[in-house]
């Protein structure tokens, strides 16, 4: 039977069963198998194979070498801390070395029973050294949090008791993502479910792709832990969350096309059920190929240097996967189970004008207005791209632990008031481990510029650590230089490592760079691929992927106002400028393909200029759209205190606000009205047959509905 006879419709059994059917399958995956579990690492987020890394693995063989440290700082409030006081604070100190170490085997270790207290030289200030011997950020919040139970119990009045070091910064740290992924979903949620409104301005068609992005959220939150606990990829708290804005934004993407679509639909179908086969027909080539790009993209992290990166693009990959089959799949389903009624109060009508011929609307306004003058709008939007662009010529990377939080914890605020009495870098000293001959390396160390002094520490058969103390402040970049300086004075010694927080954020930067020398030209390379055999034209790639790349360095450029002015935040995190790209190449693309294969299912009936044009129309609502939404949902990483999801966020809020405003909706169309056909070179896309385009296959499938028994009994 020939295509024309038999056209191609949704059949209501079909719909039901699949929606029925991936609401148990969901519920089932969702209660009964649950988020992977994992006991998380040091190294997680530490670049393999650099020193501090070395470090942080060979610390188990030393003695105690499991878990870490908090530093005890007692001030007095008024003066310096008498004899009295002193003696007060060593039982203090004793029972929070009792307290951390109480089901530690063999005790506490040696040099920290109690009695340790060192004095500061202005006599207003005594630390303690704590040993934490427990691992897992959990844990170590649970340590952290009696200890300092016991200093408000116990320390004496006119003195103020606070933890600082390393096992208090990462309990602060994990203290963050309490609450975290609830807080982030709740708000993400409703961010989505007011934009809905807003969008579709129904009181109804909302809560169909809301409820269907939300199960598929929390199918990719399932799906995506167990894979990576399947290949041993390690991820920290912050993945899921990034996943759950992921998904909703790229579901949420993916569900506004194909819904704008199913409404042209109903305008020329009288069957429902044959309108969303034509919707998804109209769509498919768009979702597969953008979320292809993305998955493809993300893929690229898994040859990052650092494991938490690596399962962040790994999860990611496989949450898109699951947004984009449940928008194709599912949503179709579960949508077309209801009336046209689900769209009041604008009901579409068969009979009534479709978007793409509209001559009035805003889009076809706009389009006109470029097409008018499209080199003109085409300089002006280049211009405003490159000027934003250029406050990358004054970002500067890298943040220290007390630059990480938006809200000071108690940690860094104690670790700022030791600053004022110790030499700085005693709060977490540099860590030295060889297997050399331990003395020559102690006294290479203490001769080393920018060093106050090194100290020996536990030792193995083999294997030595001296804690060295750095004069300079923790994050500065003398800081930064004093490692580089060590590391070269040390460099002498075989099997000889520099670790601790300072070289580990030397390193971070070292580690950071190298990713993005190799992913970023890999990203773009696949991404340029991926839009080279979907148009099979070299010119619109070229230009397109150009536009996502100025739209990421006008962002980067413009977010570095934002954080100094607004914000107050010196320096951006390592990790961001990869991220940001990433995210924004990869879903700036998204937003290129909806346009452009529009543009060449019209160019197929109505010319290539034309085809532009109506192209625009049909699509810049649901573009600007989509490209709100999804600002709007990674915006929403601020709800977290913690400076590098607040600094993405921002950045790609920036970004795809940039790219769907200006460049999707002007640059392009500009670029293509100015190069015409040879904007598609070397594929012709005018003088086919109106039979072959989308646009005419639609059309005979419409046609041959319209005489479908089915169709008149079911005409809703």
């Amino acid at each position: 039977m020939s295509r024309t006879s038999t056209p191609r419709v949704l059949r209501p059994g079909v719909a039901v069963t699949v929606a029925l059917l991936a609401l148990l399958l969901s519920g089932a995956l969702i209660g009964a198998v649950g988020e992977a579990e994992r006991s998380p690492s040091a190294t997680d987020s530490l670049p393999d194979g650099y020193d501090s890394t070395t470090v942080t693995e060979l610390s188990a063989e030393l003695p105690s070498g499991e878990g870490s440290v908090a530093l005890a700082l007692f001030t007095s409030d008024d003066g310096t801390l008498d004899r009295a006081t002193l003696a007060e604070l060593e039982t203090v100190y004793g029972s929070l070395v009792t307290e951390a170490t109480a089901g530690a085997e063999g005790g506490p270790p040696p040099g920290t029973e109690g009695g340790g207290l060192q004095v500061s030289e202005d006599g207003t200030a005594a630390i303690g050294v704590v040993p934490v011997p427990v691992e897992g950020a959990t844990e170590t919040a649970d340590v952290v949090a009696d200890l300092r139970g016991v200093l408000d119990a116990d320390v004496p009045d006119g003195v103020t008791g606070s933890l600082t070091g390393p096992a208090a910064i990462e309990a602060d740290l994990a203290g963050v993502f309490d609450g975290a992924d609830l807080t982030l979903l709740a708000a993400t949620a409703t961010v989505v479910a007011v934009l809905l409104i807003i969008t579709y301005r129904s009181p109804f068609l909302w809560l169909v792709p809301l409820a269907v992005v939300g199960i598929a959220d929390r199918v990719a939150a399932v799906a995506a832990t167990h894979t990576l606990a399947a290949f041993e990829v390690a991820w920290d708290e912050s993945t899921v969350g990034i996943l759950s804005v992921l998904v909703f934004g790229a579901g949420t993407d993916y569900a506004l096309l194909l819904i704008s679509r199913y409404r042209d639909e109903l305008r020329t179908h009288d069957n429902r059920y044959a309108a969303m086969a034509a919707a998804v027909r109209g769509t498919a080539e768009a979702v597969l190929a953008s979320s292809t790009t993305v998955v493809l993209g993300l893929l690229t992290l898994l040859l990052s240097v650092v494991p938490t990166t690596r399962g962040l693009g790994l999860a990611c990959a496989v949450g898109v996967v699951v947004a984009a089959t449940f928008a194709l799949v599912v949503l179709p389903c579960a949508l077309v189970l209801f009336g046209r009624w689900v769209f009041w109060p604008l009901v579409p009508r068969v009979g009534q004008p479709v978007l793409v011929d509209s001559r009035s609307s805003l889009w076809r306004r706009l389009g006109d207005r470029v097409a008018g003058h499209p080199a003109r709008f085409a300089t002006v939007a280049v211009l405003l791209v490159a000027g934003l662009a250029t406050g990358l010529t004054q970002v500067e990377q890298g943040l220290s632990q007390s630059e990480q939080f938006l809200e000071t914890p108690e940690s860094i605020v104690a670790a700022e008031r030791l600053g004022e009495s110790f030499p700085a870098g005693t709060v977490d000293p540099t860590v030295v481990l060889t297997r050399s001959d331990a003395e020559e390396v102690l006294r290479a160390a203490e001769q080393t510029d920018g060093v106050v002094s090194a100290t020996p520490g536990a030792s193995s058969d083999d294997l030595a650590r001296i804690d060295v103390v750095l004069d300079a402040p923790a994050g500065s970049e003398a800081a930064q230089a004093a490692i580089v300086e060590l590391r070269g004075e040390l460099s002498s010694y075989d099997d000889t490592w520099v670790g601790g927080s300072e070289a580990q954020a030397v390193d971070a930067i070292a580690g950071a760079e190298r990713d993005r020398q190799l992913l970023i030209p890999l990203i773009l390379a696949l991404v340029l691929l991926g839009l080279t055999l979907l148009l099979r034209s070299l010119v619109a790639p070229l230009l397109l992927v150009a536009t996502v790349v100025g739209t990421f360095f006008a962002a980067l450029g413009a977010s570095w106002w934002i954080y100094t002015g607004v914000f107050g935040f010196e320096a951006i995190d390592v990790g961001v400028p990869l991220l940001a790209f990433l995210f924004l190449v990869a879903l700036g693309v998204d937003y290129n393909i909806f346009l452009v294969t529009r543009a060449l299912q019209e160019a197929g009936s109505h010319g290539v200029r034309e085809g532009m044009l109506r192209a625009l129309t049909a699509t810049g609502g649901v573009i600007t759209s989509a490209g709100i939404l999804l600002a709007a949902v990674f915006a929403v990483l601020g709800v977290l205190p913690l400076v590098v999801l607040a600094q993405l966020g921002i950045v790609i809020f920036v970004g795809v606000l940039l790219d769907t405003l200006v460049v999707r909706t002007v640059l392009v169309p500009a670029l293509a009205l100015i190069l015409g056909e040879r904007f598609w070179w070397p594929r012709r896309v005018t003088g086919r047959a109106t039979g072959s385009s989308a646009v005419g296959e639609d059309a005979v499938a419409s046609a041959a509905v319209r005489t479908d028994p089915q169709e008149q009994a079911s005409p809703r």
